[in-house]
């Protein structure tokens, strides 16, 4: 009866924490106390993604093995960040939750913004940006079986979270400039960042087609050889 509890309480928690309760968090941040505290709801975020990755501990029964690799995916995406005019930190993202599940693929997007902000600058953008790339990563490992079985698909998945990022970032860009969201200011943002966007796109797709096999081949092989 326990166990059943137990095993309730993580899917449960697999859901709110991505999809309500940082968000919620992000949203209260943004409009209520105005980017101020964006240390503070950084940190929560990060305590919350340290939360949802260990929700899938006991059901994948390997956490310690996989907590090593998704630490070592984690740091090559901060390392990426670091590229002059070349920065394949969703690919590495897309990439960890695809081979190593959606709780991963959160952790790498959200915790490398974070670590790698400490030098590029916190602001209140860093807690959308950490949202951003965290559902990017999740999203990565719910649909991992055909991105791995079919480069187009990947290729295209990798041009819509191009996207997907912006639309996120895009919303900061109107709470920050207005304090309350307005759908024709979004729009006007959508437009004019959309050279960015698009550059993000193809960006990812030539990142993807260059990493996304080579990778995805050594991680399957680290995880048949430690059993993950």
């Amino acid at each position: 009866m326990k166990a059943i509890k137990n095993e309730k309480l993580r899917k449960l928690l697999s859901v709110i924490i991505p999809f309500v309760m940082i968000p919620l968090l992000v949203t209260l941040g943004a409009l209520i106390f105005e980017g101020s505290r964006y240390i503070i709801i950084s940190s929560g975020i990060a305590v919350l993604t340290l939360v949802y990755f260990i929700t899938g501990f006991e059901r994948r029964q390997t956490g310690s093995r996989r907590m090593v690799i998704t630490s070592v995916m984690t740091a090559l995406c901060v390392a990426g960040r670091f590229i002059p005019f070349i920065k394949p930190v969703t690919a590495v993202t897309i990439i960890s939750g695809m081979y190593l599940g959606k709780e991963s693929g959160f952790f790498v997007g959200a915790i490398s913004v974070l670590l790698s902000n400490f030098y590029f600058g916190q602001g209140p953008w860093t807690p959308f940006q950490m949202l951003g790339m965290g559902i990017i990563g999740l999203l990565s490992g719910v649909i991992d079986k055909p991105l791995k079985e079919n480069g187009y698909i990947l290729a295209v998945y990798g041009a819509l979270t191009g996207l997907l990022y912006s639309l996120i970032m895009d919303i900061w860009t109107v709470l920050w400039y207005r304090g309350a969201f307005d759908l024709y200011l979004y729009g006007g943002a959508v437009l004019t960042a959309l050279p960015h966007t698009i550059s993000y796109a193809v960006g990812n797709v030539v990142f993807l087609w260059i990493l996304g096999r080579p990778f995805g081949t050594k991680l399957e092989r680290i995880k048949r050889k430690y059993g993950i």
